[in-house]
């Protein structure tokens, strides 16, 4: 084996897991992917014979590349202002397949991706490095060019503002089934009671439509207010079926094999706490559908 398959083979080893490292990063899967391949460029260029450990090493680099990239988008201001729902991972509603559960290790589900954008680029990468990958705070401080204590106060200062919306969700998958079910139920019947039942009184609705029929883009607060947003949308219920949006059950309206909609939901204590919302377009004809049919 010559060095360069030596290379491409070692980097194909750590691939899923840069990938996941960097979709927590950046909340898109174009984005993580050229960040992956920007990692790989990097590691062809540079001398590794004296690396021990080389996940480390890539992952070191793959976060540098992600940093600049989320200070690139600060810079340029291309999160747009209203409300922004992340790409969500899409797997059959019978379980992820091996790629999906690579990206999906770690809890990563819409609702912890749309509060992680709150913060700063440095804030972001100390709170995904330490707090999902465990990565010591000595290598975060490297890749922040600040003092560990630096870097330490960054990922408290993540934890403090993102406060309980990192709660986790209920881990009961077969009841999360039965609630979203049920709620797609309500949807299709017009049943505002039904819905009211399943929903959090302070449920947050996010529906990012970008520019589509859908839009505009809105924020919805509490239970009554949500059920009639939900309602006002029920001709598009009676396209939707059953998937997994980031590990969880979720729904998609794909009437003629377009994906119109994905709609993620966040369940505690048995009830719907928030609903997420991808409605752009432009963002759904990224989607890979291919994976739905496993």
């Amino acid at each position: 084996m010559d060095e360069s398959e030596w290379l491409a083979r070692s980097f194909e080893a750590h691939r899923a897991h840069l990938r996941a490292v960097a979709y927590r990063m950046l909340g898109s899967l174009a984005d993580a992917d050229d960040a992956v391949q920007e990692t790989w460029l990097r590691m062809a260029r540079s001398d590794t014979s004296g690396v021990q450990n080389l996940r480390g090493w890539l992952t070191t680099v793959a976060a540098r590349v992600c940093l600049d990239m989320l200070r690139a988008r600060a810079a340029r201001r291309e999160d747009p202002l209203s409300v922004h729902v992340p790409d969500p991972i899409l797997g059959p509603a019978a379980g992820p397949g091996p790629e999906e559960e690579a990206l999906l290790a770690d809890s990563v589900g819409l609702a912890l991706l749309v509060v992680l954008d709150i913060l700063s680029p440095g804030e972001r990468l100390a709170f995904v490095l330490h707090d999902v990958f465990a990565v010591p705070f000595e290598e975060i401080a490297r890749i922040l060019d600040r003092s560990p204590d630096a870097a330490k106060q960054l990922a408290s200062r993540a934890r403090r503002r993102l406060g309980g919306t990192v709660r986790p969700p209920d881990a009961d998958h077969t009841r999360q089934r039965e609630i979203v079910d049920a709620f797609l139920t309500a949807a299709r019947g017009g049943d505002f009671g039904a819905l009211l039942a399943l929903l959090d009184p302070d449920v947050v609705l996010r529906a990012d439509a970008g520019a589509g029929p859908m839009g505009p883009s809105r924020l919805v607060h509490g239970s009554r207010a949500v059920a009639g947003q939900v309602l006002g949308f029920a001709r598009f219920a009676r396209f939707a079926r059953p998937v997994l949006v980031n590990g969880a059950p979720g729904l998609i309206a794909a009437p003629d094999g377009q994906p119109t909609s994905v709609l993620g939901v966040t369940i505690r204590g048995g009830k719907i706490v928030e609903i997420d919302v991808l409605a752009d377009p432009e963002r759904l004809r990224q989607l890979d559908l291919t994976v739905l049919d496993g």
